[in-house]
């Protein structure tokens, strides 16, 4: 195996890792139980400081 094929096993690689990766985070934002937790965050910077 030279150098070349294993460069392009390796970029073939590194799409396939992306990919997955980007499915699994916008699955995980997506999901249906993180829509609380989105407004909940959101509403942080309008929340009125107690001193």
């Amino acid at each position: 195996m030279d150098i070349q094929r294993l460069h392009e096993i390796l970029s073939t690689v590194w799409v396939v890792w992306f990919v997955l990766l980007f499915t699994g985070i916008l699955a995980w934002v997506l999901r249906p139980g993180s829509r609380d937790v989105a407004r909940r965050h959101a509403e942080i910077p309008l929340r009125d400081q107690q001193t």
